[in-house]
């Protein structure tokens, strides 16, 4: 089998793929799963060097996000109701491999009309998102939401979601190309450049001087938001993509009876599971709605081979949205 295996920690710039990489081990809530598409996130990243949270004991086999069918060769564990050929989009570690063992309580069929390469991408950026804007956020129809670096994996969905909800949407980015994925593709109301000192007086004038009702940040931009949120406004901190963990005057909060949350939605399997098949619900009702459509960066990566350069470009913020690694190569394999 082909896959990355991690033997020792480097950087994914030096990783290649191992021709005879062992075949999954499979638990008792095992199925295996026939890889199409893996979708690629900053943590493999981090993983590949020995510098994650999460670092499974080594050998193991990089990546976490994937689409694919159920092997004929697959067991079907009590109480699981999926079946061989089913195409299911999920996590399990050893996503850059041809075939991955996967909990079958972390997979969900891939929605009607939906790609591989769309679904590959779902597990662990749309929920986050979702939970995000809609229940930490509380965005109404009519608010003005602020959502930085709007181009990337997590922004770019919270767009999509925000406006889907009646919202209108203020997105940032560092670049023009950017800028316009977050218009053409998020459908943003308004883009603006967060590298540049003015932005904040942008957003206030673009709100009529009220500012916006919600703060959606992956970035590490809360302490700068607070200059520009309303009234009872609420800051959703999402992540610190810039590298650099904020101190917060708290003094900004209390004048604006704002409210400071956090989503770090890994935490909710452990300590509110019962929410979770929610949050899906909600999802899955807006593809079916046709109000979201999953936004995949373009080209995807081809082969397995193409993982090290992916990350490196996934590092180096070359990619927008969610990007893919089609595993078999092959394009007619990622469609219907």
């Amino acid at each position: 089998m082909r896959a990355i295996v991690i033997n020792s920690y480097m950087h994914p710039s030096d990783r290649t793929v191992s021709n005879d990489a062992p075949e999954p081990t499979l638990g008792k809530n095992n199925v295996l799963v026939e890889v199409e598409s893996a979708a690629l996130n900053f943590f493999d990243i981090l993983q590949s060097q020995g510098k994650y949270q999460n670092q499974p004991p080594l050998p193991y086999v990089l990546g976490a996000e994937l689409a694919g069918t159920i092997s004929p060769h697959s067991p079907i564990p009590k109480g699981c109701k999926l079946k061989p050929g089913d195409r299911v989009f999920g996590y399990a570690q050893g996503a850059f491999a041809e075939r991955a063992a996967c909990d079958y309580r972390t997979l969900f069929p891939i929605p009607k009309g939906m790609t591989f390469d769309q679904a590959a991408g779902l597990y662990v950026t749309y929920p986050t998102s979702y939970e995000g804007i809609v229940n930490r956020g509380e965005t109404k129809p009519g608010e003005w939401v602020l959502v930085h670096a709007g181009a990337g994996g997590v922004g770019l969905v919270a767009v999509q979601i925000a406006k889907a909800l009646g919202a209108k949407v203020i997105a940032t980015a560092g670049s023009p190309p950017k800028l316009e994925i977050c218009k053409s593709i998020g459908g943003a109301d308004e883009v603006l450049d967060y590298t540049k000192s003015s932005w904040q007086k942008e957003v206030l004038r673009i709100t009529g001087g009220k500012g916006v009702d919600v703060v959606y940040d992956p970035v590490g931009l809360i302490k700068d938001s607070l200059k520009c949120i309303a009234w009872k406004g609420r800051a959703v901190v999402v992540g610190f993509a810039a590298g650099k963990i904020e101190q917060v005057p708290t003094n900004l909060i209390l004048l604006k009876n704002v409210s400071l949350v956090g989503i770090h939605w890994g935490a909710y399997l452990k300590n509110e599971p019962g929410h979770v098949p929610d949050v899906w619900k909600g999802i899955f009702k807006l593809f079916e709605s046709g109000k979201l459509i999953p936004a995949v960066y373009d080209p995807p990566y081809m082969g397995l081979d193409s993982v090290p350069r992916a990350l490196v470009d996934l590092e180096n913020r070359k990619t927008w949205g969610k990007a893919v690694v089609r595993v078999r190569e092959m394009p007619e394999r990622a469609k219907l």
